[in-house]
């Protein structure tokens, strides 16, 4: 019998070793905690790009990976492209912002 319960707790600290390297990040992939905090930084992304009245939010294109925020899109002006990363920057927990927007 503790042969047995010594296997048995062997295979779940494998187990469980497995279930954390598996979520854990990459160079090329996030873990699970960064997806969720990428998540929620494209979100406040969104809604300051939204609450800025000179800027068409419906055509900015917002993608987080690892605190590095892309815009891209397409908008009407220069400014409007420079607005948006200012807006993009002053967002708490954006690291980098990379510009991809084009004009029409």
């Amino acid at each position: 019998m503790k042969h047995f319960i010594r296997l048995m707790s062997a295979f779940f600290m494998v187990l469980t070793l497995l279930i954390v390297a598996g979520c854990a990040s990459t160079p090329k992939q996030e873990g699970t905690g960064e997806y969720v905090d990428d998540s929620v930084l494209t979100g406040k992304v969104k809604a300051a790009i939204l609450h800025e009245p000179t800027l068409s939010s419906a055509e900015i294109n917002v993608e987080t990976f690892k605190g590095e925020v892309q815009l891209s899109g397409f908008v009407n002006s220069r400014a409007d492209i420079s607005k948006a990363i200012e807006v993009a920057r002053s967002v708490n927990g954006v690291r980098v912002v990379k510009n991809d927007m084009r004009l029409k």
